[in-house]
């Protein structure tokens, strides 16, 4: 197994998502503002983050993030045509899974992480949606975070980390990149 990765873009006060989260506006009101550096920008620095599709084997997503995202993923998953295996830690399946899909369910986040340990073989584990991620960075299973700090502050959303009682976590800086859109900023994990 590779590295497991949790990256994630963020406003600048700290919001993974803007208010108002629902089916027909995923990352709530306004918050496709995360993403825009990915689709609009020309800067070959910000096309690189958007290339770890040919180092990882396995993605592994909590209810919340498949249920919001599923409409736009279909049976391909978050990486589309690259087609990754995706676990989604659920603690049911449901009904109306596109058929040939990439999706693979796990009731636990444990069992998610040796399901998508299996699925990627010698390759990177990426990681999305802010309560997976905790889990997974409490268990001691996350290696790096990057996060892109989008320069927009959204006043309300759901938060990057949103541990009241959780523990310090000591991050070493690995790489910071300034663009005109975005800051990138990658940090390991000290075990």
């Amino acid at each position: 197994m590779g590295k497991v990765v949790y990256d994630i873009s963020m406003s600048l006060d700290g919001f993974v998502a803007a208010a108002n989260v629902r089916p027909e506006a995923g990352l709530g009101d306004g918050g496709e503002r995360l993403h825009e550096w990915a689709f609009n920008s020309d800067d070959p620095r910000n096309r690189q983050f958007l290339e770890v599709v040919g180092t990882t084997g396995a993605v592994i997503v909590g209810r919340t993030t498949y249920d919001l995202s599923i409409p736009y993923w279909g049976a391909d998953g978050p990486t589309g045509s690259a087609r990754i295996p995706t676990v989604v830690v659920s603690h049911s399946v449901p009904g109306d899974i596109p058929g040939g899909s990439v999706y693979i369910f796990a009731d636990s986040i444990e069992s998610a992480f040796e399901k998508a340990k299996q699925a990627a073989g010698d390759k990177d584990i990426g990681v999305a949606g802010a309560n997976t991620a905790q889990q997974l960075i409490t268990l001691g299973f996350i290696d790096e975070i990057l996060v892109h700090v989008v320069p927009v502050m959204f006043g309300s959303g759901v938060r990057f980390f949103e541990q009241p009682d959780g523990e310090h976590v000591s991050l070493e800086t690995i790489e910071v990149i300034e663009t005109k859109e975005i800051i990138h900023l990658r940090f390991r994990v000290i075990k």
